[in-house]
């Protein structure tokens, strides 16, 4: 297959989508429509787009990202009146967080009706609903004039998309066409919330937080427990990047986290213990870690980090910056070859549970508290 690029030269430039860059978009949603499959970006991340309402559209997906047929897709929309004719019921717990996050970076789960193909859903009666606030995605959805069913823009398993060269580099010759709109400004996948039930669940952390939610919903929001550990085998994923290894790296990676916000001092002489204990053993180690945390190895190296590959996620004061750059990171480290790979973790507040929800994820749930 023979992959089309279409690239917004003047919204990359300018920030504002010109008459050229609409008909591109308007080619886009035109496959889109009729059952082919295009990239494009959002606020969060890249995402692999086909007509929701289409079960063939769906399968392609699957087949293109070499992804489980039960790992469920997300359906975008662009204006709050198409959720009707997708979903059963829109409980007031969905008003309140629609009201306040939409268009934005956070998904809802709801119970499905049945315009929407269970191949869309990963075979489940619930549906996965985003309504994005990027404006080439948001007017890609409204020319296409269906829902369109996107996961991350990525081979499965692979780190998500955050540039159109990271599609391309994945979905080349996979894919009918790729829409090339720049850096994604968030760079994380969306927050998904579960509001079937009584009770809120926070199924996958994002930019839009936990507090963020309770805030709106004046109640607590309950994690669930693939947040912060993997799921169980035998239990269906009721969102993306619950079950399966997700965002990592080719290589092996241990993640060293502190304990407590006070306790970072030490994870610079835990990734400094485990640097000496593996370079006998591995040719090329990486470490991604903080500019503070950069700061103390070298305090404390004595020039034994000069063989690592060292990548900086920014500072510590900047979670949103650590976000943005980290699937590029995780990436970059293919095409380092890095044969083995030492990450800091973060505090899990605020939007650090969603950067190690990530991490942990990408290490395979390698994980080392100090």
């Amino acid at each position: 297959m023979d992959t089309k690029i279409l690239v917004l030269e003047d919204y990359i430039s300018t920030g504002k989508l010109s008459e050229t860059d609409m008909e591109k978009l308007e080619e886009a949603a035109a496959v889109i429509k009729n059952g082919g499959l295009a990239a494009f970006p959002t606020e969060t991340v890249y995402g692999l787009g086909g007509n929701a309402l289409m079960k063939d559209a769906a399968k392609k997906i699957y087949a293109a990202k070499g992804r489980p047929s039960d790992n469920p897709l997300i359906v975008h929309i662009s204006d709050l009146k198409d959720l009707k004719g997708i979903v059963r019921d829109i409980p007031e717990a969905a008003v309140l967080l629609s009201e306040r996050f939409w268009p934005g970076p956070m998904t809802m789960i709801f119970n499905k009706s049945e315009e929407i193909p269970y191949e869309t859903t990963g075979g489940l009666d619930t549906v996965a609903v985003r309504f994005p606030s990027d404006p080439v995605a948001s007017l890609l959805i409204s020319y296409a004039k269906v829902p369109i069913a996107a996961p991350s823009a990525n081979l499965s398993g692979r780190p998500s998309t955050t540039s159109a060269e990271h599609c391309i580099e994945d979905l080349s010759g996979r894919v009918d066409m790729i829409v090339d709109g720049g850096s994604c400004r968030i760079g994380l996948e969306s927050t998904i919330i579960d509001v079937t039930g009584r009770d809120p669940v926070l199924l996958r952390p994002g930019a839009v937080t936990k507090e963020m939610l309770e805030s709106v919903l004046d109640r607590e929001v309950i994690e669930d427990a693939a947040i912060k550990g993997p799921l169980k085998g035998g239990i269906r994923p009721k969102a993306p990047g619950m079950k399966y290894r997700h965002y990592a790296p080719k290589a092996p990676m241990v993640l060293v986290a502190p304990e407590s916000a006070g306790h970072t001092a030490y994870v610079a002489d835990k990734i400094m213990e485990i640097l000496r204990e593996r370079q006998p053993e591995f040719e090329k180690i990486a470490i991604l870690c903080s500019e503070e945390c950069l700061k103390e190895l070298e305090e404390k190296a004595d020039g034994e980090t000069d063989r690592a590959d060292i990548r900086l996620t920014g500072s510590r004061s900047d979670t949103a910056g650590i976000a943005r750059g980290l699937f590029k990171h995780l990436r970059e480290f293919d095409e380092d070859k890095a044969d083995f790979i030492i990450a800091e973790g973060y505090p899990e507040d605020e939007l650090g549970l969603a950067v190690m929800n990530r991490l942990k994820k990408a290490a395979a749930w390698q994980l080392i508290y100090v």
